[in-house]
């Protein structure tokens, strides 16, 4: 076995070399251009797409060799079991993917880490880890796609959607990672077996190339339905792309200008002031608060969801966020020298969560910086290179947002919006008292806009909670009135009920397919995540229609599986099992078996009479 993985290492040796080199020469000229390490997730997401392709090309070139019958046959004539065999020439690429993608990174992070002031956590470390285990990943699909063929290389699709679709995020998404490369490990060994063509000989290994394939034919008819989705546009009565929204439904809501939007609210409203309020938005300027944070940072994440990072150009340096000890390091930006660290106060204590520079300052002087972080938003302050603690919410809520609505300032967190006097912001830097608290109807993540208007005594908010309406995963779509008065007293004007543009097949396709993959599709998305307090919504309730309709399908499903199970010659456990499956998991089981089992395929356990295909 180790004679066959180092030769399969010298094989590889002299491109993987070169590949390295290249590697290492770009990796070397962008980190001379900007700072790699603080780059946003989009850059992190395209330079890890980039070690996929690596893997998968790898994948495809090194087994696409081996796939022809001559030199199938004497790869596998050795005198040890074809496992032993994939185990070798896998490691054996491991290795090579190691030397191109993993050790570049790791000498970029230590050119940066002795020879720069750049910040390098130990996050930045585990990026060398993430990449190789990516190409691993984009490996382990292309030789799937080389060993099962056409039928059975969609087994390696829910594995690739899998990772920039998940919310693990640092040590969990390593570990996630870390998962796929086991599954999909165990998927090629299943499939490495010495005739291609037929499906696994095991019962045990073709249950672990049906799992993900059932799941790939999920995930193949969802993409399907884009695909309907375009020639629904092209057709010209797609609710996005007609002359004017229908009428009452949330897309009317999402594309109107804000005074509509409040119009559309009060829309049918009894409340004795209703006529009034529709007086005062037409008389008014509409005010907003922005949503500055729709994803909160986590410690130690691999990749930026914001950037962690500001400039001071008065005093001429450069603030970076550090994971490690949760203060800011700076370096002139003339020299690049180091200048210390940034702290909160003046005691320069820790940030307790993640600190996110969103912009200047609401009432502060000019060069002050905002900084969001967990419950509490922070005022940098030029002037005397210190941070203050400016707005603390209650424990377990997040800020934001900031924002000046007139002479009020207007904070908006996960719970409820408050509102401060804008005087104290520019008069002293201590922490500020809200004078008013107005809890969120519903959810934070719901909320498609916010708009806003000063009244003679208080001010009137308008939530538009459409956000996903159009999927499953959002909550039915409504619009609050609610008018907070300045005695702290806050009321509901109105609550109107949007209609639903998207027929209920549409949004619930995902669902109707295959409610039990639908079920293994949000717990996969959610494994090894931290608590995302953004992310948390209360969808709409599923509709008993779409619910029968999805129990149809899996009727249906079972019995074609019945029906396709007597063309093959399957064993009568094996027949059971197959026909269970298209029971529980509906159309992409039977897809499945379509897939794996053709009816001249020769099942193994069985004898040539056995194995005739029935009529």
């Amino acid at each position: 076995m180790f004679e066959l993985f180092k030769a399969e290492c010298l094989r590889f040796r002299t491109l993987a070399l070169a590949l390295a080199g290249l590697h290492l020469v770009v990796l070397a000229f962008l980190t001379r251009v900007v700072d790699l390490a603080q780059q946003p997730l989009v850059v992190h997401w395209s330079i890890g797409g980039c070690h996929l392709a690596i893997g998968l090309l790898a994948g495809l070139y090194q087994m696409g060799t081996y796939r022809k019958a001559n030199v199938w046959m004497t790869l596998l004539h050795r005198p040890m079991p074809p496992r032993r065999v994939a185990i070798a020439i896998m490691l054996a690429s491991v290795a090579a993917l190691a030397v191109v993608v993993a050790i570049p990174i790791l000498l970029v992070a230590l050119w940066q880490d002795t020879m720069t002031s750049r910040v390098v956590d130990s996050r930045h470390w585990l990026l060398a880890l993430s990449g190789l285990q990516l190409a691993t990943i984009g490996y382990l699909a292309g030789v799937q796609g080389m060993l099962g063929g056409a039928r059975r290389a969609l087994a390696a699709l829910p594995f690739l959607m899998l990772l920039p679709m998940a919310s693990a995020t640092g040590p969990g998404m390593l570990a996630l990672q870390a998962l796929c490369v086991l599954c999909l490990a165990a998927v090629v060994l299943a499939s490495f077996q010495p005739d291609l063509d037929a499906p696994p000989s095991h019962p045990l290994a073709e249950a672990i190339v049906a799992m993900p394939l059932l799941i790939g034919v999920s995930l193949l008819l969802v993409l399907a339905a884009f695909g309907a989705e375009f020639a629904w546009i092209a057709e010209g009565s797609h609710p996005n792309n007609t002359a004017t929204p229908p009428r009452g439904g949330h897309n009317e809501v999402e594309k109107a200008d804000a005074p509509t939007r409040m119009h559309l609210a009060l829309e049918g409203s009894r409340h004795p002031d209703a006529p009034l309020l529709r007086e005062q938005i037409a008389l008014s300027d509409t005010l907003g608060i922005p949503s500055q944070l729709r994803r909160l940072p986590q410690r130690h994440e691999l990749a930026n969801v914001a950037p962690m990072e500001f400039d001071d150009r008065a005093q001429g340096v450069r603030w970076v966020f550090s994971h490690d000890d949760m203060r800011f390091h700076g370096w002139r930006l003339n020299d690049r020298s180091a200048v210390g660290m940034l702290g909160v106060g003046a005691s320069q204590a820790a940030f307790a969560a993640p600190a996110v520079p969103v912009g200047p300052a609401p009432g502060g002087a000019e060069g002050d910086v905002l900084l969001l972080s967990g419950h509490t938003a922070y005022q940098y302050a030029s002037d005397e290179r210190r941070i203050h603690a400016r707005i603390r919410l209650p424990e377990g809520e997040h800020v934001v947002g900031v924002g000046m609505l007139g002479e009020t300032l207007g904070v908006i967190g996960d719970r409820a919006l408050y509102l401060y006097d804008a005087r104290e912001a520019a008069e002293h830097r201590d922490a500020m008292t809200p004078r008013l608290r107005v809890p969120i109807p519903g959810t934070y993540r719901d909320i498609y806009h916010l708009d806003i208007i000063e009244l003679v005594d208080g001010h009137l908010f308008v939530f538009s909670n459409t956000y996903n309406a159009y999927t499953q995963d959002g909550a039915a779509p409504v619009q609050y009135v609610l008018r907070a008065h300045d005695d702290g007293r806050i009321e509901t004007i109105a609550a109107r009920r949007l209609g639903y543009d998207y027929p209920a097949v549409f949004r619930y396709r995902s669902f109707v397919i295959s409610p039990v993959l639908h079920a293994v599709r949000d717990r996969a998305l959610r494994l090894l995540a931290p608590p995302l307090p953004l992310e948390t919504t209360t969808p709409a309730p599923i509709p008993r229609a779409m619910w029968w309709l999805a129990v149809v399908l899996s009727v249906l499903a079972g019995l074609g599986g019945w029906w396709r199970t007597r063309r093959l010659g399957l064993t009568p456990a094996r027949r059971r099992a197959w026909i269970a499956a298209c029971t529980l998991f509906g159309p992409p089981a039977l897809g499945a078996l379509w897939l794996m089992h053709r009816p001249n395929d020769r099942v193994p356990g069985q004898d040539d009479a056995s194995a005739r295909p029935v009529h």
